[in-house]
């Protein structure tokens, strides 16, 4: 087992390294000049010199990414050029918000399409079948931005049950907080359970095919005993998976979500500092989410062992 999780972290450094390369080389494509947009519309050819040996834009590029990424590893993500605060605690503070809506969401999602896509491969080709998966395709072809204005009008402005815009963090007032993150949780549940019922329905079929689920039936086994033993745990690793990549594309940035019911999350910070050519924060957000999906990965692999034993081996 530690063997198993120490060859995961070896492996997953590398893997950092070349997305903080890919991040340093991507802002270095876009066209314009960092140094120019921090001093704005004034021409000084001295200033704009001194700029740019400030920002270490003067030297080679090699030299400029060891530079940043020394100051990676300290934590300097830079300052943002248009709102003039450090990086980092803005992408912190950012992180926050998506994670309040986005774990529940994907938790709520498993907990609702686990069970559903196992009783439909249980009852494979029957109405309860067909009722479940008609279910899940619908989940899965409904934009989210329009679930989420429909959400808004109902239970916003017809019934009034909950605030329309705005957010309020459960850190400050726990009650408030949690009425502002109902509607963006339940909304992105409801699109990500019908990948996660597809998925468990096709692991828990391939499963079932199996020799050994067949002996333990031979063997007098009920059906509940045979499906919480033999099956669940071996059907779950492919699903854990697809939970696992979910959960860190959508702690990158739901930005549909935050966009719809104004949640000053990840993703709509992404947005407007690109939208504002907010070089700094741009690259912090990138840097950041692809630190965020290899990390939620990483422990998804480490969580293997807990779900198949061969893995141990």
């Amino acid at each position: 087992m530690l063997k198993f999780a120490i060859n995961r972290i070896l492996m997953a450094l590398p893997t950092l390294l070349l997305v903080s390369m890919i991040v340093f080389a991507l802002i270095r494509l876009v066209p314009g000049d960092p140094a120019q947009l921090m001093l704005g519309d004034i021409e000084n050819p001295q200033a704009l010199a001194s700029m740019r040996t400030e920002l270490g834009l003067d030297r080679a590029l090699p030299l400029q990414f060891l530079s940043w990424l020394g100051r990676v590893a300290q934590g300097d993500l830079g300052v943002s050029i248009t709102q003039q605060q450090a990086v980092l605690p803005m992408l912190l503070s950012s992180l926050a918000v998506t994670a309040s809506f986005v774990i529940p969401a994907v938790l709520l999602a498993s907990l609702l399409a686990i069970p559903a896509g196992m009783l439909a491969a249980w009852r494979q080709d029957t109405r309860t079948d067909v009722g479940i998966m008609a279910l899940a395709i619908g989940f899965l072809s409904i934009p989210s931005f329009w679930l989420g204005l429909m959400f808004l009008l109902v239970f916003g402005i017809w019934l009034d049950w909950l605030p329309v815009v705005g957010y309020v963090s459960p850190a400050d007032d726990l009650a408030e907080g949690l009425r502002y993150l109902i509607m963006p949780t339940v909304s992105l549940a409801l699109i990500e359970t019908g990948v996660i019922i597809r998925m468990a329905r096709a692991s828990t079929i391939e499963v079932l095919r199996l020799e050994y689920v067949t002996h333990a039936r031979a063997k007098g086994l009920g059906e509940t005993r045979v499906a919480l033993r033999h099956v669940l745990k071996n059907a779950m690793a492919p699903t854990w998976t697809m939970i696992g990549l979910t959960l860190g594309s959508l702690l990158g940035g739901a930005v549909v979500t935050e966009t719809v019911f104004s949640l000053p999350g990840m993703g709509r910070l992404l947005v407007e500092s690109i939208f504002a050519r907010d070089y700094p924060v741009v690259q912090g957000c990138l840097l950041f989410i692809g630190t965020v999906y290899v990390v939620v990965n990483l422990l998804v692999d480490l969580c293997y062992p807990l779900l198949d034993p061969r893995v141990r081996l």
